[in-house]
């Protein structure tokens, strides 16, 4: 068997989708790329999903958003792309065989966004009024918090949700954080919600990059994206939605951080902590109406070098859902199957 090196790469496809979101995550890490190979051709392959074309349907009905990023893997596994970019919340639990996630990018902000037109804060609307989001986690938290709002589905790209913001359909809407300060939108934004209050859902606030596991070239080629403090919190955070076997669009809610043994900050401060070897996992399971949310939580010092440290991440991740589970999570999240 030959031992030749095979060559560099001199091109790199990537896989996207075409709302201004995904273009701008695409963008954002191809942008990255040629700052490191300013001498690769990088091209975007920009396609249209299942979750794209479907929008008079809540997503928890259809599939979930698994549906925004079947197309793309499909054009992994055909070699069309090399890479595929997803926000890490839309990404299901367990890759196809013989894909994997082969980055985890830092985290930007990991909060949800109220955005109103007449309203400083969900503290400040009136009774029953009309707040949008097409996200259970959201839903369950929000009416944990306040029973007398009214929830409706709210689908469609970022620009779609804000025009019927504006169309005067809702009285607020929740939106990712995140998703809005990367396409300059941060002014709609009125106040984010209080992580206390909202739980992020797994994941949030995180780019991926989703590349063939045999590809070693690729994921030599993204390894400098790669950051390690992030990785072990979205790994803890993903251990535990799968050991719950929950997809993107079930009121499941997880969110971890790193902090200093001798400075514990039980309110998370609607940030990013990685300043630190002690882990936090918080977890919560609610049922859509919002009369039950369970929670959970446990910390742990990691210990070791990187490959342990996320083994044990994924170790609490699997506790703290056993956790969620000895207190009825799957009576909850089987009811909502069902249904």
């Amino acid at each position: 068997m030959s031992n030749q090196r095979q060559p560099a790469l001199t091109t790199l496809n990537i896989a996207t989708r075409q709302s201004p979101l995904a273009l701008w995550q695409a963008e954002h890490i191809r942008d990255r790329l040629l700052a490191l190979y300013p001498d690769m051709t990088i091209n975007l392959l920009k396609i249209v999903t299942k979750g794209d074309k479907i929008l008079d349907t809540p997503l928890a009905k259809i599939g979930g958003k698994g549906l925004f990023v079947k197309e793309l893997e499909e054009a992994l596994y055909d070699k069309q792309a090399d890479i595929a970019v997803h926000s890490l919340k839309d990404v299901p639990m367990q890759l196809p065989q013989g894909l994997t996630l082969g980055v985890y990018c830092t985290r930007a902000a990991p909060t949800d966004a109220f955005v109103s037109n007449s309203y400083q804060s969900i503290d400040e609307l009136p009774q029953g009024a009309i707040v949008g989001t097409a996200s259970l986690r959201r839903q369950c938290q929000i009416k944990a918090y306040r029973p007398d709002l009214q929830i409706k589905t709210l689908r469609g790209n970022v620009g779609t949700r804000l025009g019927k913001l504006d169309a005067n359909d809702y009285d607020a809407i929740i939106l990712a954080t995140s998703g809005l300060q990367r396409i300059e939108l941060d002014a709609r934004i009125r106040s984010e919600l209080d992580i206390d209050m909202c739980l992020p859902a797994v994941g949030q606030g995180a780019l991926a990059i989703e590349c063939r596991e045999d590809d070693t070239r690729v994921m030599d080629l993204l390894a400098p994206l790669n950051d390690d403090k992030a990785r072990i919190r979205l790994i803890a955070e993903r251990a535990l939605n799968r050991h719950l076997q929950g997809g993107c669009q079930v009121p499941i809610a997880a969110f971890a951080v790193l902090q200093m043994a001798d400075s514990f900050d039980n309110n998370m401060d609607n940030g990013n902590d990685d300043n630190g070897n002690t882990l936090w996992l918080r977890g919560r399971v609610g049922s859509e109406n919002g009369s039950r949310l369970l929670k959970a939580d446990k910390r742990i010092t990691l210990t070791g070098t990187q490959d342990e440290q996320e083994s044990q991440a994924n170790e609490l991740g699997i506790d703290v859902a056993d956790m969620l589970l000895a207190k009825g999570a799957d009576e909850i999240l089987s009811a909502i199957y069902q249904s």
